[in-house]
């Protein structure tokens, strides 16, 4: 044994060193991953931009009015920071609410976040006339929040509230009421909603910088609460009797848990639109590759999520030139067979 200031520390075992080994390659991985999205994401599109101009375009050694400074700067850029603030607030909110409901099969939406931003936006488009991004982003964040608060509320009414099983039952009523009377509200006025079509199948094109800045500070701190809750988190999803017995507060969590969410969440989704199964298909991922681990978890679907989503934002670009594919629609194509796969493989294990 090796001695450190005169205390005796045990080698750490094999098994422990090379796990630890295997999550730092995983998160490095995912670095280069989301580095490769990001230029991927400034490159390409219906003016191609050839790498090392981009990067001459980006440190300021090519003349910002050039026809591919312009395409970089206001188009891409805007975008590709929106894919990374969106991406990453969907995969970690993925990875919190997988864990804080036991289920791996489990996606932000199933708490009624993004049904409720949607239905936010829909009234405010609807019946006060805002349509601008700028505008309906508020009303977004708004909605997200008090979709989680009814959320709460009616799954933490009557005996034995609070539990995984009865916030899942009550974000999936609520979202399916919520996006009923979105639907309805729609098609009552179609044209007025012509300004709020591409965010409501989640694309990222023409995302200026203000949406962006202004859900900055909920996404940031929304990562931030969640990277602290990480641990406690890993407690609770082991079971309720198991966090109780080394002193983890569970209902503290939970709430706490559905805050991150909301700020998570409903910041993403004010930004890009109701985008679908990244914050499944991310942390289902992040959990393959370094284990049961929250703390892991969460910093590796931070990267993986804005990596998914830009890759999806590119793919939507060249899959049907001139015009382009929403992201959310990439996403959706994507996401679905991985859910059946992963539903096929959980009940052949339950088998």
């Amino acid at each position: 044994m090796s001695r450190t200031l005169g205390v005796d520390r045990a080698p750490r075992p094999a098994g422990a060193l090379r796990r630890r080994r295997n999550r730092v390659a995983a998160l490095a991985a995912a670095v280069a991953l989301l580095v490769v999205a990001v230029v991927l994401g400034l490159a390409v599109g219906a003016r191609p931009v050839a790498f090392d101009e981009v990067v001459r375009i980006l440190v300021g050694a090519t003349s910002r009015d050039t026809a591919d400074a312009v395409a970089v700067l206001d188009l891409r850029l805007p975008r590709t920071v929106a894919a990374i603030v969106a991406g990453a607030g969907l995969g970690v909110a993925g990875a919190v609410v997988q864990a804080v409901t036991r289920n791996p099969l489990a996606d932000p939406g199933i708490l009624g976040v993004t049904s409720g931003s949607a239905f936010a936006v829909a009234l405010a488009v609807g019946f006060l006339g805002v349509t601008s991004a700028s505008g309906w982003v508020w009303f977004s964040l708004v909605g997200a929040g008090l979709a989680t608060v009814a959320v709460s509320l009616i799954g933490g009414a009557g005996r034995g509230g609070g539990g995984p099983a009865r916030l899942t039952l009550a974000g999936l009523a609520l979202g399916s009421v919520l996006a009923g009377i979105t639907s309805s509200i729609v098609l009552a006025d179609p044209r007025r909603f012509d300004a709020v079509r591409a965010w409501e199948v989640g694309s990222l094109a023409d995302r200026g910088w203000e949406p962006v800045l202004t859900v900055l500070p909920f996404v940031g701190a929304g990562l931030v609460v969640a990277l602290l809750a990480a641990r406690p988190l890993d407690a609770v999803a082991l079971g309720d009797e198991h966090a109780s017995s080394v002193g983890v507060s569970v209902p503290a969590v939970r709430l706490v848990s559905l805050i991150v969410v909301t700020l998570l969440a409903g910041g993403a989704t004010a930004v890009v639109g109701p985008i679908a199964f990244v914050g499944l298909i991310v942390a289902h991922a992040a959990r393959g590759l370094v284990g049961p681990s929250q703390p892991w978890i969460t910093g590796l679907s931070a990267l993986l999520g804005p990596a998914l989503l830009l890759l999806a934002d590119v793919i939507g670009r060249v899959v049907a030139p001139p015009g382009e594919l929403a992201a959310g629609l990439v996403t959706a194509a994507v996401g679905a067979p991985v859910l059946i796969a992963i539903a096929r493989r959980r009940r052949g294990v339950g088998a």
